[in-house]
C-alpha cells in the first residue's frame, strides 16, 4: 500500500501498487492530460510505470520546461533511429542522447548519409509521429540482453551490455519494431513528441569518443515543444549566422586564425585596438576597487601543479617542455597556483585582508581541435582573472562587492538580463565534506547578502571549491556563461598560505577565485555577435573617418581631423580620389559611427555633415558641435562623468 508524498506535502494512499499516470488522474483530469512523465525520489519515471513503495512524487508537464524539452528530445532522437532502420535496414545504431537544443543519434553505415538523406528521414519521423505508436519500457538481464543484440549480429550494443555488470538489470524501450537499450523515460507514445523538430546537420563522430574506433555518423536534429518555438529557435541560428564572429571578424579586419596556429588568434591593429580597449577598461575598473595587479611566470614547474592538485585533474590539457636538467615544466592553464606564490611572500596579518590580486593572465590549455571554435574556444587566451585573499567574516562584503562590480560592468557592455547558477560540489573534488559543507554555506549566504536569484546547477562546481556562475543573455536570446565567483578553503591550505589573525594564531584566509570576462577573446567574439560587428562607440577601432568629397576639400578636411585627433577621437581621413557614395558605403560597411563629408560649402561655413551609422540622414553642423558630440560618445563608460 504505497504512500506518495505530492509536492506541496500531502499525502496519498493506495490498496496496490500504482502508476504515476493513475496518481495524477486521481489528483485531477486537468492534470491527468498535461502529465508527460514524473520523477519517484528524484529519479525519472515512465507515466505507466509500477510503483510499489512509499516515495516523494512529481509530475512533469509542458511547465517544467526543462524537464519537458529533455523528454521531447530523447523521444525525437528514439523516432529518429527508428526512422533511420526503416529507411536504410543496413544501418547500426549505437548512441542517442538529448542534448542542448536538441538530439542527436550517431550510425554505422558504410555509405555516408547525405542531405536528402535527412529530408527523407525528417520526413519518415514525421509519419512516425503520426502513427502514434505506443512507447513501453521492458527490464532485461544483462544476459539476456546480450543475447538478443548476439542474435542481430550489432557489436555496438553488445560492447555496451558488455560493460554493465553481471547482476545489473537493463531497460529497454519498444515503439512500433524499435526496440533501445535505455534507462528512460520516456513519453507514453510517439504522437506525445509532436511535429516540432527539424533535422539539420550529419557529421563524423568516433565511437565513444575513441580515435582508435570506428567512424560513426552523427545526425543532428532540433526539437521544442511547440511549432513556435521551433521556428523562433530557426530563426536565431539565421541570425546567429549572420553575426558570426568568424566572419566579421575577417570584414571588420580584427583578426584572423590560421592552422599553423590552431587555437591561438593573429590580433590585427584593429582588433587589437577593441582588445586594448577593453584591457583599459577593466584594468581601470579594478585599480579603482582596490586590486593590485600582479604578473606571474608562463612556465612553472610540475611540481607546483601537482600541489595544488590541478596536476591530477587538468594534466592532460597542459602543455608541458622538458629542460637540460630534466625538469617538467608546464605552461599555465589559470593563475590560482601562481597568486598564492606571491601571497605566501612575507608575513600577512589578519590587517593585510581582504588582499585582491587581479592578473591579465596568459593562459594556455591543450584544447582537443575539433573543440576549437573561432576566438570563443582557443587553447591560448587571456584570462581577466582575480583573487581575493580574505577572513571567512570578509566573505559575504567581498562577495557582495564583486557582485555589484560586475553587474556595473557588464551593463557598461550592453547587458542587463543575467542569471546566476549556484554549482555545487562535484563528484571528483578536493576536500573534505566537511571543507565542501563550510564553503557551500558560505556561498549560499554571501549570494543572499547579495540579494541574488540563483538556479542550482547541481554537480558542477571546481574541484577545490562552489561557485557562481553568471549567464548572459545575447541581443538574439542566446546564453553565455562569462563570469564566476568561487569560494575555495582547500588552495591555501594545500599551497600553505596563512595569516597572523588578531590573537596570534596561525589561520588559513579563504580565497575567493573570480573573473568577470572570463577569456577576452571569447568575451570579444561575444560582443562582436552582440553587435553584429556594429560596436559601441568606445569601443570602435575607427571611430570617425572624415571624407572629402572633393580633392579641394582635403586640406579643410585635414583641419577637421586635427580637431578630431586633439579631442581623444580615433579618427581617420580617407583623401582617395573616390565619389562620397563610395567612400560612404565603403566605411559603413566597415562599420564606423560616424562618417563626416565635407566639401566647399562646408568649408566656406565651417561645418561638417555628419552621418551615423544605421542611419541614411545626414546632420550638417559646426566643427566644434560635431567633435563634441563625438568624443562625448568615444569616452570609455566608466570616464564620462569624471
Amino acid at each position: 500500500m504505497p504512500v506518495i508524498t505530492l509536492p506541496d506535502g500531502s499525502d496519498r494512499q493506495f490498496e496496490r501498487s500504482v502508476t504515476p499516470a493513475e496518481i495524477a488522474a486521481d489528483i485531477g483530469p486537468g492534470l491527468a492530460k498535461a502529465a508527460m512523465a514524473a520523477t519517484v525520489n528524484g529519479a525519472p519515471w515512465d507515466l505507466n510505470r509500477q510503483i510499489d513503495h512509499d516515495c516523494e512524487l512529481s509530475l512533469i508537464t509542458a511547465k517544467n520546461t526543462d524537464e519537458a524539452l529533455e523528454l521531447v528530445r530523447h523521444d525525437c532522437a528514439h523516432i529518429m533511429a527508428e526512422a533511420v532502420l526503416e529507411l536504410y535496414p543496413d544501418t547500426q545504431v549505437t548512441i542517442g542522447p538529448a542534448i542542448e537544443n536538441g538530439f542527436y543519434y550517431d550510425f554505422h553505415r558504410d555509405t555516408p548519409f547525405s542531405t536528402d538523406d535527412l529530408d527523407a528521414i525528417e520526413a519518415r519521423m514525421h509519419e512516425i509521429v503520426d502513427r502514434d505508436e505506443e512507447i513501453t519500457r521492458g527490464v532485461w538481464s544483462r544476459d539476456e540482453a546480450l543475447a538478443f543484440y548476439q542474435e542481430k549480429n550489432e557489436p555496438f550494443k553488445i560492447e555496451l551490455v558488455e560493460s554493465i555488470p553481471s547482476d545489473e538489470q537493463v531497460s529497454y524501450y519498444t515503439q512500433g519494431n524499435f526496440v533501445d537499450l535505455c534507462r528512460g523515460p520516456h513519453l507514453t507514445s510517439t504522437a506525445k513528441a509532436g511535429h516540432a523538430f527539424k533535422l539539420m546537420k550529419v557529421a563524423g563522430a568516433y565511437w565513444r569518443g575513441d580515435s582508435n574506433k570506428p567512424m560513426l555518423q552523427r545526425i543532428y536534429g532540433t526539437a521544442w515543444l511547440t511549432e513556435k518555438e521551433l521556428n523562433a529557435y530557426l530563426v536565431m541560428l539565421e541570425e546567429a549566422e549572420k553575426r558570426d564572429h568568424r566572419k566579421l571578424g575577417k570584414q571588420l579586419d580584427f583578426f584572423h586564425l590560421q592552422e599553423e596556429a590552431a587555437g591561438s588568434v593573429f590580433w590585427h591593429p584593429k582588433g587589437w585596438v577593441l582588445y586594448r580597449e577593453i584591457e583599459n577598461y577593466m584594468r581601470r575598473r579594478l585599480e579603482a576597487s582596490d586590486y593590485g595587479e600582479v604578473k606571474t611566470p608562463q612556465l612553472v614547474d610540475r611540481s607546483l601543479w601537482e600541489a595544488s592538485g590541478h596536476w591530477d585533474k587538468f594534466g592532460e590539457n597542459m602543455f608541458t617542455a622538458e629542460t637540460n636538467e630534466d625538469r617538467t615544466l608546464a605552461l599555465k592553464p589559470m593563475n590560482c597556483p601562481g597568486h598564492v606564490q606571491i601571497y605566501r611572500q612575507g608575513i600577512k596579518s589578519y590587517r593585510d585582508l581582504p588582499l585582491r590580486m587581479a592578473e591579465f593572465g596568459s593562459c594556455h590549455r591543450n584544447e582537443p581541435s575539433g573543440a576549437l571554435h573561432g576566438i570563443m574556444r582557443v587553447r591560448a587566451f587571456t584570462q581577466d582573472d582575480a583573487h581575493i585573499f580574505c577572513t571567512e567574516e570578509q566573505i559575504n562584503s567581498e562577495s557582495v562587492a564583486f557582485c555589484n562590480l560586475l553587474q556595473d560592468i557588464y551593463a557598461d557592455f550592453g547587458f542587463t538580463d543575467v542569471r546566476v547558477k549556484f554549482s555545487d560540489r562535484p563528484e571528483v573534488r578536493a576536500g573534505d565534506d566537511a571543507t565542501w559543507d563550510k564553503a557551500e554555506k558560505a556561498l549560499t549566504e554571501a549570494t543572499k547578502a547579495a540579494g541574488l536569484d540563483t538556479e542550482l546547477n547541481p554537480g558542477e562546481g571546481a574541484f577545490y571549491g562552489p561557485k557562481l556562475e553568471f549567464v548572459l543573455r545575447d541581443a538574439i536570446g542566446r546564453d553565455w556563461q562569462c563570469g564566476t565567483l568561487q569560494v575555495d578553503f582547500v588552495l591555501p591550505d594545500r599551497l600553505d598560505a596563512e595569516y597572523v589573525a588578531e590573537d596570534g594564531a596561525r589561520r588559513r584566509p579563504v580565497m575567493l577565485h573570480r573573473a568577470i570576462l572570463g577569456s577576452l577573446e571569447r568575451w570579444i567574439g561575444i560582443l562582436i555577435e552582440q553587435y553584429s560587428g556594429r560596436m559601441p562607440v568606445w569601443l570602435s577601432p575607427v571611430q570617425a573617418v572624415i571624407a572629402p568629397i572633393t580633392e579641394a576639400a582635403n586640406d579643410y578636411a585635414q583641419s577637421v581631423y586635427e580637431q578630431a585627433l586633439q579631442a581623444g577621437i580615433r579618427v581617420e581621413i580617407d583623401c582617395r580620389n573616390e565619389k562620397i557614395g563610395y567612400k560612404i558605403r565603403e566605411h559603413s560597411t566597415a562599420k564606423v559611427p560616424f562618417i563626416l563629408a565635407v566639401g566647399g560649402r562646408e568649408a566656406e561655413a565651417g561645418t561638417v555633415a555628419v552621418r551615423q551609422l544605421g542611419s541614411d540622414a545626414q546632420q550638417v553642423m559646426p566643427i566644434a558641435d560635431a567633435v563634441a558630440t563625438m568624443a562625448e560618445q568615444a569616452l570609455p563608460p566608466d570616464m564620462r562623468n569624471c
